[in-house]
């Protein structure tokens, strides 16, 4: 009897370490994963993806509280930026991919974005100390279910729409020791030869990090089904400067009077990247760019005038008193778009974009247009529409967003007697 006994004690024991076992080894998960999406002004968290303990048919967005701690060993983030809490408009079950679903393991909560709220983004723009322009930063989350005090608080992953669909890794050598980065997207439909729509940013936008230059400004959309649609499925290349397109070997920025030190280098490296895909038509090969990138854009031009099949330019940062009559009359069979704002202090057009298209036109450019907002503006309606005013400098926002549609003279640009806006119209263009 006492033997039974002992081993029915045994027994329990072993049953009993076992389960403890097996529930110590159970961890409930405080993970989630971020959702970055691009915008007019620049990238957002958008989304968190919460990881539940148990699957799910409910979610009440009343029922969490989002606070966000931004912070960087690089930039200097203004105090009122650092922390903050972030706005749950809507909740949803998912999957791990922010999906929604009827049953699942995981909640999707949709933050409140707009462009007056710095602590949405995790980018800091700095124009001084150890990190110039666009930055990532560190963007921790804590998420509390204020229902059970359940607290989500580590980062698994992000998810970047569009900016995930390129590769990020090209590098270029363009001098001994010296490389660029570069983002490309290869169309997942196309036909037998697919144009080539090439994104050269802004000042902001420089160094060794591409997603930068995809999302510092909508650069991504590019890649976006609705302007691939246009163009049968197009290649996306988006070049960074280490630096900034106008600096010279002194790193000082000129406005056209000197020579940059990169334009040399990156014509090499598009000329590489088209001959590594030969399925690009080189007859349709699309160059434009903001601000820095708009002057490395017309500097491109100017080098290889019969390279590209058209131009789509904003902000321009090019002087017009730096370009040769006979350099205007070099490109003016290229067909150009250019777009700035007469609010545009950084490059200010009466020295840049207006007289290179008068000057142009005057040289009996015939494919030339030219949308000159009086203000950069709201486009989406969300946050005041026409009377919300961005920075003048920002025109590239109705490049990337494809709402460009106005002639210099207000009236509509036409393609066959037909209305278009600038990227329907680009993709129609092609080297003869």
């Amino acid at each position: 009897m006492k033997n039974k006994l002992l081993l029915l004690i045994i027994f329990s024991a072993f049953v009993n370490i076992g389960v403890f076992a097996k529930t110590s080894n159970f961890i409930a998960s405080n993970q989630y994963t971020l959702v970055v999406e691009g915008y007019d002004w620049g990238p957002a968290v958008s989304k968190v993806i919460l990881e539940l303990d148990a699957p799910t048919t409910n979610a009440d967005f009343k029922d969490y509280t989002v606070s966000v701690d931004r912070s960087s060993d690089c930039v200097t983030i203004p105090e009122n930026q650092k922390n903050g809490s972030r706005t749950v408009v809507f909740a949803y079950v998912s999957d791990p991919q922010g999906n929604r679903v009827k049953e699942g393991s995981n909640i999707t909560l949709v933050l409140s974005v707009a462009p007056n709220l710095p602590i949405g983004s995790p980018f800091q723009y700095s124009t001084g100390g150890k990190c110039r322009g666009n930055q990532w930063v560190t963007y921790q989350v804590t998420v509390t279910d204020t229902k059970t005090n359940k607290v989500w608080n580590k980062e698994k992953s992000r998810i970047r729409p569009l900016v995930d669909d390129f590769d990020l890794t090209g590098k270029y050598e363009y001098e001994a020791g010296k490389t660029m980065s570069y983002a490309a997207f290869t169309p997942k439909k196309k036909a037998s030869k697919a144009p080539l729509i090439i994104w050269l940013h802004g000042g902001g936008e420089g160094g060794y990090d591409p997603t930068i230059t995809l999302l510092g400004n909508k650069a991504a959309n590019y890649a976006s089904p609705e302007i691939q649609a246009y163009f049968g499925g197009a290649y996306v290349l988006s070049p960074q400067c280490p630096g900034a397109w106008m600096h010279d070997k002194d790193g000082k920025t000129q406005p056209g009077s000197g020579e940059d030190v990169y334009n040399i280098g990156l014509m090499a490296l598009i000329k590489e990247f088209v001959n590594k895909h030969p399925d690009i038509d080189t007859k349709r090969i699309y160059l434009g760019g903001c601000s820095n990138g708009g002057y490395m854009s017309l500097k491109l031009l100017l080098k290889e005038p019969n390279y590209f099949a058209a131009a789509y330019i904003s902000a321009l940062a090019y002087q017009s008193q730096y370009i040769t009559d006979q350099q205007i009359n070099s490109i003016k069979h290229i067909p150009i778009w250019f777009l700035h704002s007469k609010e545009d202090n950084t490059t200010k057009p009466d020295l840049t974009v207006v007289p290179v298209y008068e000057r142009l036109k005057k040289a009996g450019a015939k494919n030339l247009h030219f949308s000159y907002y009086d203000h950069v503006t709201d486009i989406t309606g969300f946050f005041g529409g026409e009377n919300y005013y961005y920075n003048g400098h920002w025109s590239w926002i109705y490049s990337h967003a494809n709402t460009a549609k106005l002639d210099y003279d207000g009236k509509p640009v036409l393609l066959n007697g037909r209305p278009v806006t600038i990227m329907e119209w680009m993709a129609a263009q092609a080297k003869k």
